[in-house]
């Protein structure tokens, strides 16, 4: 899953979609604290296309569109402050730019600068009240910082804006399985995988509720699902490991813990229930 650094407008359609955030951001008890991550998939492009974006800005200075594309360019590949600036020349340029300050503000989560990018989403929202990355993007750092129920709220809007959403109900789901309420997360997670199931974490974090509710036989298949997609997920393999664990297969879980500790040795998920099946060595807490 991603909620992505959007492009500007008509021209630069084709250079947009670069930060990603909550490409592993799941939440659960089953798992550790969540995390906004930066998809590093099209780095390398994007660093090439720096040169040629700086070139359409020299010839358009006035754009703030190429300045908005730049900075998804620079985000992408970890040059926040870079990016900032230039998403601070698009709204300078055009203040009623909603994507330029929820781009800003995705930056600025990115640099751990969460009050200045709440009030980037905000402007986002006001400049445009039918821009659903804003609505998603804000309730995301909603939902890190603990208010669930403006998160939900930004989400049901994000949704009705924007029914095909993948983004939206990935990030109703993960608030839905923050406040515990699985059958709804499930729904949701079901949605998202409706509309992408070629993604490991809806699969994760679906499978992270199904362990929660006790449907184990279902989560192990969600876990495997995630792992035929991405092997090196520690959370598939923790949340793999307490089904099977739950399901009486406890020299496979044994497995699937030490194969989460060996991608992450702090996995709570693995660790607890390595400590519970007896496992030595390198890997016992």
């Amino acid at each position: 899953m991603g909620y992505s650094i959007m492009h500007g407008r008509n021209w630069l359609a084709a250079a947009g979609m670069a930060l990603v955030l909550a490409g592993c951001d799941t939440v659960s008890s089953l798992s550790g604290q969540s995390v906004a991550e930066l998809d590093m998939a099209s780095a390398a492009e994007a660093s090439v296309n720096i040169g040629s974006l700086s070139e359409v800005i020299s010839r358009n200075p006035n754009d703030p569109g190429a300045y908005n594309t730049r900075g998804s360019a620079y985000a992408r590949v970890g040059r926040f402050s870079d990016a900032i600036a230039d998403f601070t020349k698009a709204v300078q340029l055009d203040p009623n730019l909603a994507s330029a300050y929820t781009n800003r503000g995705l930056a600025l989560r990115q640099s751990g600068r969460n009050d200045a990018a709440l009030a980037d989403f905000n402007k986002a929202t006001t400049a445009s009240p039918n821009y659903a990355p804003a609505f998603i993007a804000r309730a995301n750092l909603l939902r890190a910082q603990g208010n669930s129920q403006q998160a939900l709220a930004d989400l049901n809007t994000a949704i009705r804006l924007n029914p095909e959403s993948a983004e939206a109900f990935h990030a109703r789901g993960l608030v839905y399985q923050k406040e515990g309420q699985h059958q709804y997360a499930i729904s949701d997670f079901d949605s998202v995988i409706d509309r992408n199931p070629y993604n490991a974490p809806p699969y994760i974090a679906r499978g992270q509720s199904l362990n929660a509710v006790g449907k184990y036989d279902a989560a192990l298949e969600d876990f495997t699902a995630a792992l035929n997609v991405d092997n090196r997920s520690a959370d598939a393999w923790a949340g793999r490991g307490f089904a099977q664990e739950k399901l009486g297969q406890k020299s496979e879980a044994t497995q699937s813990y030490q194969r989460a500790l060996g991608l992450d040795g702090n996995n709570a998920t693995a660790r607890a229930g390595q400590g519970r099946l007896g496992g030595g060595g390198l890997f016992r807490s």
